[in-house]
């Protein structure tokens, strides 16, 4: 008996369960459904989460940073199982996380946002060392949040040097 989910035999990604919360949440309540640059659409759906939070000071926004992350090992490593593919490029939760990181402290306005969001799919696609290693040799939903928690890093550090000029 074939136990392939539904396309993985002609090489196509299987799609969410868009009725399952999990699926929900990790595709990013839909952005990364979509068929190109699902990474980039995941991150600015992450753009309110960022401006809802902002206000709440940097005590809130880390402690519901924190949270995010280690539920996003638990989120990211299900919904892979369940579709059988490890970091499914649909699954932007890990994106939401980073981008968060990348914004922890920024100015407000608009301006820091376009760079926070520039600098994060920039490194995010890039992958500079070790963030391409561990992308590769990490599995499981620490794999998955990991390359992106240290996009945010990065992200966030050349943020604040930009800040700070």
């Amino acid at each position: 008996m074939n136990t392939s989910p539904p396309n993985a035999e002609a090489g196509l990604k299987p799609a969410p369960d868009w009725r399952n919360p999990w699926h929900l949440l990790a595709f990013g309540l839909g952005s990364g459904g979509v068929p190109i640059a699902p990474g980039t659409a995941g991150t600015l759906a992450a753009v309110p989460l960022y401006l809802l939070l902002a206000p709440l000071g940097s005590t809130v926004y880390l402690l519901v940073l924190l949270v995010m992350f280690l539920f996003g090992i638990w989120l990211c490593d299900k919904v892979s199982r369940d579709l059988g593919v490890h970091d499914h490029g649909g699954i932007v939760w890990d994106e939401w996380v980073g981008f968060l990181i990348t914004m922890l402290w920024a100015p407000s306005g608009w301006l820091w946002v376009l760079l926070g969001f520039l600098l994060f799919r920039l490194f995010d696609i890039w992958k500079p060392w070790p963030i391409g290693y561990l992308d590769r040799h990490l599995s499981g939903g620490l794999g998955i949040m990991l390359d992106d928690v240290l996009a945010g890093v990065y992200s966030l550090l050349l943020l604040q040097i930009l800040v700070h000029l």
